[in-house]
């Protein structure tokens, strides 16, 4: 979740620049650079590392001379973390700048392209592909130039462009990527948001998608695609500074969990092409894949949850035999190892300290590793034999929440790509699946939108000791993420089980007034969960149940339905997820507990 700033105005740029980026640090960030006109030439300087850093080479601004200028902070996403990939990208002449948040999903044909005519890249990005279509097509107006190109790119982008050419402007664009534009005394901005700016102006622009705007000095104009000029409205801002960073959200948490539409589109969105699942960063040809024998999928926590859905949806589909280890457990028990399998090693950070040491010793015994990796350029990014990014952004709060949810979106596409190459998915089946997954994120925002429901309903529960959460199938993988949820932020005991295992012990523990969360999204189990919500209901359990929309009979068997909307039955956990998310956190509010950094708990587990 990459950050933009962009001034032009009286005023000194350079160190307004870095007084904007310093404060867009809690969105994450691996690098940071800025580049400043002088009157004369574009100055860039750049740099793999923190602000700090950025701030020593060019003496807190002094070093860099002119009132207009555009800064970044990357988060990598294509080409590890480094100076060359650093923002902002210029062409050979250094007459052109860009800085970008976002995916270019089309960059490598556009990249081709380029190359043919004569072009060469500095970078593994994709934005230096922005930057060298805008150098091709400039017929020396900036604006019609960044439309032509605009028209050429596929995915999301927020664009901050500065032109030797055009000294007077900086051009900027918004497509799915945020960006506002903040209307100074002394001057005017953009931003990738508004903790930024605060300080200058709390007067800004919210643009649209598709919105391209002209900023000098003295005036701020914004066009449509068809460069038709747009009437915006101020608005005024009334946050505080801190309040501000969250996006108005009291909590990282909660943002990250309206982030996470965003984060299953750019997850999938880039591996479909016309109808069919391409993950260009698999190097496994078809003949690999057909020699698989077995997977393993190695993880810990939240990631460990995502592997056992995991597990249900590749053998669905692909029909592969599949396991599923904790990564701390995986050394010790002497695993059973050869050439033929494959492992998948998942890790939202690529630093889990358990995890890194298990993808190293299925390498040691020969067998190909495939990571579904966060942060680019981690150890295990580097280390395994495959990567697939998630491209979630950063998390900031330590209970993953649109981490956990890409990485499940990763594992349907594996699922799908296994299951297509093998020739185990009817092409029906495939395209329904296919084309439900590209609507997950439009569901997201439905199910987000009866958040108040999950509130009222936690606000019952504030005073619980103990929650069983139970399923069978994929919902048994979900009720493991679900427990998870609520016990460390809330510090509530809870325990998921699979259903039928309750009478095996566990339904001791139930008695009057045991709140028992029943997970009830696969349809051919409906009657074998619905006999387990009835035996604990008999016994005094108050049952929750999260079920498909048209399931209307479960009223009859629970106390409290909660439903989501009906999707193909491998991806009805990730859905499921979202009403439990939201109930884990609504609970941990109205306890007072620390919801972005619960007691004991680290981001990042880098030792064992």
């Amino acid at each position: 979740m990459c950050g933009i700033v962009g001034y032009i105005g009286a005023q000194p740029a350079a160190p307004i620049l870095l007084d904007g980026l310093t404060k867009l640090e809690y969105r994450g960030y691996d690098s940071a650079g800025i580049s400043v006109y002088d009157g004369k030439d574009i100055h860039t300087v750049k740099t793999k590392g923190k602000i700090k850093e950025l701030r020593a080479m060019v003496h807190d601004g002094q070093d860099l001379l002119g009132t207009v200028g555009i800064g970044h902070t990357r988060w990598a996403t294509h080409g590890a973390p480094s100076d060359i990939n650093s923002h902002p990208h210029t062409n050979a002449s250094d007459t052109i700048a860009v800085v970008h948040n976002g995916i270019i999903e089309n960059y490598l044909e556009l990249k081709k392209r380029l190359q043919r005519r004569g072009y060469h890249f500095q970078s593994e990005t994709d934005t230096e592909v922005v930057t060298l279509m805008l150098d091709y097509y400039f017929n020396g107006d900036i604006l019609s130039t960044v439309v032509r190109v605009m028209h050429r790119l596929e995915g999301s982008y927020a664009l901050g462009i500065l032109n030797k050419d055009n000294p007077d402007e900086i051009i900027a664009v918004k497509k799915d990527s945020p960006l506002i534009v903040g209307l100074g005394e002394d001057g005017n901005y953009i931003a990738s948001d508004i903790p930024a700016i605060l300080k200058h102006t709390r007067k800004i622009y919210i643009l649209e998608d598709g919105e391209i705007v002209r900023l000098t000095k003295d005036s701020v104009t914004v066009y449509n695609a068809d460069l038709e000029e747009v009437d915006k409205e101020v608005t005024e801002i009334q946050w505080d500074v801190s309040a501000a960073e969250k996006g108005g959200y009291e909590h990282f948490m909660m943002k990250e969990i309206h982030e996470e539409p965003k984060a299953v589109r750019d997850t999938v969105n880039p591996r479909i092409r016309d109808g069919e699942v391409f993950i260009h960063e698999l190097r496994m040809t078809p003949q690999q894949i057909r020699r698989i024998s077995k997977i393993f999928i190695i993880a810990c926590g939240s990631a460990y949850h995502a592997g056992v859905t995991g597990k249900y949806v590749i053998e669905n589909m692909a029909r592969i035999p599949v396991e599923v280890d904790l990564a701390s457990e995986f050394r010790y028990r002497d695993p059973i190892l050869d050439k033929s399998m494959l492992a998948i090693i998942i890790s939202q950070s690529g630093e889990t300290a358990d995890t890194l040491a298990a993808l190293r010793e299925a390498r040691r015994q020969g067998v190909r590793t495939l990571a579904i990796v966060n942060v680019v350029g981690s150890s295990i990014a580097r280390e395994a034999d495959d990567v697939l990014y998630t491209w979630a952004g950063p998390e900031i709060a330590v209970a993953t929440t649109k981490g956990y949810i890409s990485q499940l979106s990763a594992l349907y596409l594996l699922g799908l790509h296994f299951g297509r190459t093998l020739g185990r998915l009817d092409d029906a089946v495939y395209h329904e699946m296919i084309d439900e997954l590209q609507v997950l994120p439009e569901k997201i925002g439905r199910l987000l939108e009866q958040k108040e429901k999950i509130q009222y309903l936690a606000t019952q529960y504030i005073g619980l000791k103990d929650v069983f959460f139970m399923g069978r199938g994929i919902d048994y993988a979900t009720a493991l993420e679900a427990s998870l949820k609520l016990k460390e932020i809330s510090y509530v005991h809870s325990e998921a089980y699979a259903a039928g295992e309750m009478k095996h012990g566990t339904i001791s523990l139930i008695e009057d007034g045991s709140l028992v969360v029943g997970l009830v999204t696969q349809e051919h189990l409906y009657g074998k969960i619905i006999s387990n919500i009835v035996e604990v209901r008999t016994r005094g359990a108050f049952v929750l149940a999260v079920t498909n929309e048209d399931n209307k009979e479960i009223e009859k068997n629970a106390d409290y339905v909660f439903y989501i909307p009906k999707t193909h039955r491998n991806f009805t956990g990730l859905l499921a997820m979202i009403p439990l998310q939201l109930f884990a956190y609504y609970v941990a509010v109205a306890k007072g507990c620390d919801v972005d950094q619960p007691r004991n708990l680290a981001k990042s587990v880098t030792v064992e």
